[in-house]
């Protein structure tokens, strides 16, 4: 099911994700500069965090949007879905 966000909403998750593809050029950089192994181990942590961070803000948005406008048509395919995604999530 399609989830419609606000213009709001979707700049905010827009900005996040160019920071994170600034994390990943840094990532990249810290690499070819030979950086100390666990300087790139905590950039790479931070890049996950902030990853995992959009991820549950999207996870919000459709349990709060999709599933809850699913269950109240008596539909339980979407979470279904759901509960196969997070099986699968590591």
């Amino acid at each position: 099911m399609k989830h419609h966000r606000t213009p709001e909403e979707k700049e905010r998750l827009c900005t996040r994700l160019r920071r994170i593809e600034g994390q990943i050029r840094g990532v990249q950089k810290a690499i070819n500069n030979d950086t100390d192994c666990i300087e790139v181990l905590r950039q790479i942590n931070s890049v996950t965090g902030a990853l995992k961070g959009v991820w549950l803000q999207f996870l919000e948005g459709h349990l709060k949007g999709c599933i809850a406008n699913s269950l109240k048509h008596k539909d339980e395919s979407l979470v279904d879905e759901l509960i196969d995604h997070l099986r699968k999530v590591k």
